[in-house]
């Protein structure tokens, strides 16, 4: 693997020269303006701070960015990993974020190594859409406190939306009018300024200036503290049996996430910019990133789409784009951390709630439901509905279980349909007796295995009764021991009536099983021919 990897970098790097160079630096300060209030905001959502959102984007930037396994990724905090963090803060607080974001580092290093990076390509598109919306909705539910003045308590999103409801609160108005005005604000800005200039920045410095001139009495980021390593950090005297244990579940959740969302961001961005992404290579950079993040005070990350896409259409060559975003970011810490104290925790309230409806994937759920499947329309409400109310890692399972119900009910819709011998498609030579008139031609469709032996019996048990019976096993693609053991049990019952059988245009694969089972010899090998016509004819001589 680090053979492969250099010998990408000096793929990457053939022939670069000022010109890339100069794109690199434009794409990276384009990206930096738009990580940075998002840094900000997942930061305070995820129930740690707005300087431990940020020291995760500046070291994932470097990190991650350096070792990806494409040059365009960028990585840092995203509104889905805040919908595990926050329940990870309320239960274990920062220490148990830190070791759980260690341990998921390990489970990535050790999936990429294991070259699992095509896992994701099993999970069904309208899975990872409900998968997102139910994060945007988990993302959305967690900015009522700062975007209202209201405390919700409790360990899970139903029991904190519940308490709003339980004890009288006080509403702040003024919370409620900075975020209502920052979410209209990112609505109605124009989207060739928001190529330039993005929304959600000049909404936090707008409001920030505002609340530096009015002064209001609401909650605010707070001191953004000029160093990466912050006092609340990973420490190897946190390290015991103790207190690794109860977080081996939560560290696996936030690794599977890990895992989903940098690949789906590799996949959708490499076709953005032609060029596929080394899915196991990346699994080994978020590992290592997410190792290292805890021990400066920060939380999870992981691939970003929308960051990712901002800077391959800035212009981004290279993954120097993503170090030179994490450079200004580190650079504004020094030089703006006493402005960004001052941002009101409603304005990123407003980012948040606007960047969540966003992060919907609206493309995939306006085709599921314009073209009325009914079944992807079942996958996305439930694995959306398990995210809200379930740990994150059991929607996706939810998800994938429900899907795997789904098409073992669709292929197991096997179909058996009888013909009378048409004289006119007689082979020449044949010719129509008593033999081929009381011959009956089954066709059957569809896979022969233990969920479809039941269809199979009750229709051939409404077959009407003929001397000879010609199976035509062409629309069969495979077959287990149990529809064999089926077929068996017919066959041995119409032999006790001294009826005569045969089967036509077997497959390979299924010959083979009933091979191995002893079928084929039970009803003997003269019995088993490539095509029905073949049989026909003999019965005509």
């Amino acid at each position: 693997m680090v053979k492969k990897f250099v010998g990408s970098l000096k793929a990457e790097f053939k022939g670069y020269n000022a010109k890339k160079f100069g794109m690199d630096v434009l794409s990276g300060v384009t990206v930096a303006a738009v990580a940075l209030p998002l840094a900000l905001a997942f930061g305070v959502s995820s129930g740690a701070s707005a300087a431990a959102g940020l020291i995760t984007a500046i070291i994932a930037g470097i990190v991650i960015g350096g070792l990806s396994g494409g040059s365009y990724q960028i990585s840092g905090p995203t509104g889905a990993m805040t919908a595990i963090l926050v329940s990870l803060v309320a239960q274990y607080g920062l220490k148990g974020v830190f070791i759980a974001c260690f341990l998921s580092g390990i489970i990535l290093l050790i999936a990429g190594l294991l070259k699992l990076g095509g896992l994701v390509s099993f999970i069904p598109l309208p899975v990872i859409a409900g998968f997102t919306s139910g994060i945007a909705i988990i993302i959305a539910f967690g900015q009522i406190d700062n975007a209202t003045g209201l405390k919700g308590t409790g360990l899970n999103n139903i029991e904190k939306l519940l308490s709003y409801f339980m004890t009288p609160q006080t509403l702040d108005i003024t919370a409620l009018v900075i975020t209502l005005a920052v979410i209209v604000f990112m609505i109605v800005y124009p989207q060739k300024a928001n190529a330039v200039v993005p929304s959600s920045l000049v909404a936090i410095i707008l409001a920030t200036i505002v609340n530096l001139i009015f002064k209001f009495d609401v909650a605010s980021v707070g001191s953004i503290p000029k160093t990466i390593f912050l006092e609340e950090r990973l420490e190897f005297s946190m390290f015991s049996l103790e207190t690794i244990k109860p977080l081996i579940v939560p560290a696996f959740s936030i690794a599977a996430l890990g895992l989903i969302e940098s690949l789906l961001c590799g996949a959708s961005a490499g076709r953005m910019k032609n060029e596929k992404l080394d899915a196991d290579r990346e699994l080994v950079a978020q590992g290592i990133g997410n190792m290292l993040i805890p021990f400066f005070g920060g939380v999870p990350a992981t691939a970003a789409i929308a960051r990712t896409s901002v800077a391959i259409k800035a212009g981004g060559q290279t993954r120097l784009t993503s170090i030179i975003h994490s450079l200004v970011l580190l650079l504004s810490m020094f030089v703006l951390g006493g402005v960004m104290s001052a941002i009101p925790l409603a304005a990123l309230a407003g980012v948040l709630i606007v960047t969540a409806w966003r992060m919907n994937d609206w493309e995939i759920i306006n085709d599921i439901f314009k073209r009325k499947m009914r079944s992807a329309i079942s996958q996305f409400f439930i694995t959306m509905a398990a995210t809200v109310v379930f740990d994150l890692t059991v929607a996706i399972v939810i998800g994938i279980v429900f899907s795997l119900v789904i098409f073992v009910a669709k292929i197991s819709n096997i179909q058996v349909t009888t013909s009378e011998v048409n004289p006119e498609k007689l082979a020449d030579g044949s010719k129509i007796n008593d033999k081929i008139k009381n011959t009956s031609v089954i066709y059957v469709t569809g896979p022969l295995y233990f969920g479809t032996t039941g269809k199979l019996q009750e229709k051939i048990d409404e077959l009407e009764d003929k001397e000879i019976y010609i199976f035509s096993l062409r629309g069969v693609p495979l077959a287990d021991i149990s529809g064999v053991q089926a077929l068996d049990d017919l066959v041995a019952r119409l032999h006790e009536n001294n009826k005569t059988v045969y089967f036509t245009a077997v497959q390979p694969n299924v010959m083979e099983i009933f091979s191995r089972s002893g079928f084929s010899s039970r009803v003997g090998s003269d019995n088993f021919y490539w095509s029905t016509d073949r049989i026909l004819t003999e019965l005509g001589d």
